[in-house]
């Protein structure tokens, strides 16, 4: 059995990728990885609270080891961290990571080239499954997740704090992924079957943050403008520890 850490956003997709890999025999999961914006302490891009993760990976009874990194990180800062941490990992005895990617062939092929100078492989269980089907088997297995990130230039303000559901698949434009795996939205996973216990929360403000167009960071990887033209925009809405 492989030594496996898991790449852990908080969100739907990687809930679904834990359900699948927890049911395979050929990797033991010891320990979930996570990104953290140390200046808000706060998931990086979810913009989900700490406390809310804490409470999260309490539920699923594993450990968790935070990767902390600024609020404005340039390229070679992330890759240079992200390398020490999965140095370090390798050392521990970890040999595979899982990741909750679904299609997006180039981000797949980053992680890959950055695993490869560790000596890390990396496993994708949800590769190129059809979204709207995983859609619904999340659903039909009892997760239920909310919105906490919605990019403006795709959804408006009513699609952020909104519970996952048949009708809001149904409510989706025809140009947003049911999983938002072009970065549409981003969710947080409250409960479902592979947690102990729902977790709790109130739901507060809304907010609209825009960013600088220089860079843009998704759960695990960062690009530069001169490669793609990033939104700026984004939809968030804060959950409140109960």
């Amino acid at each position: 059995m492989h030594k496996t850490y898991f790449n852990w956003s908080s969100g739907k997709d990687s809930s679904l990728a834990l359900y699948y890999i927890l049911k395979q025999k050929d990797y033991n999961i010891s320990k979930l990885i996570t990104t953290v914006n140390q200046d808000y302490q706060r998931v990086s891009m979810h913009g989900l609270r700490e406390e809310l993760l804490d409470q999260q990976v309490a539920k699923l009874n594993i450990p968790l080891q935070k990767i902390k990194l600024p609020a404005q990180v340039s390229m070679d800062l992330y890759n240079q961290t992200m390398k020490n941490n999965v140095t370090g990992l390798k050392t521990e005895g970890y040999s595979h990571c899982v990741f909750g990617d679904i299609f997006l062939e180039d981000l797949r092929t980053y992680r890959e080239d950055q695993l490869k100078k560790v000596g890390i492989q990396g496993v994708f269980p949800l590769w190129k499954r059809n979204t709207k089907e995983l859609l619904l088997e999340f659903l039909d297995l009892g997760f239920k997740a909310i919105t906490v990130c919605v990019n403006a230039k795709y959804l408006d303000e009513s699609f952020c704090g909104r519970v996952l559901d048949h009708q809001f698949l149904d409510d989706l434009p025809v140009n947003v992924d049911p999983c938002g795996e072009n970065g549409e939205f981003h969710t947080f996973v409250f409960d479902g079957p592979i947690f102990k216990d729902p977790i709790h929360f109130e739901i507060g403000e809304k907010v609209l943050r825009g960013y600088e167009p220089s860079k843009k960071q998704d759960d695990n990887c960062f690009t530069d403008e001169e490669d793609q033209q990033w939104d700026t925009a984004f939809w968030y809405c804060d959950l409140i520890p109960k």
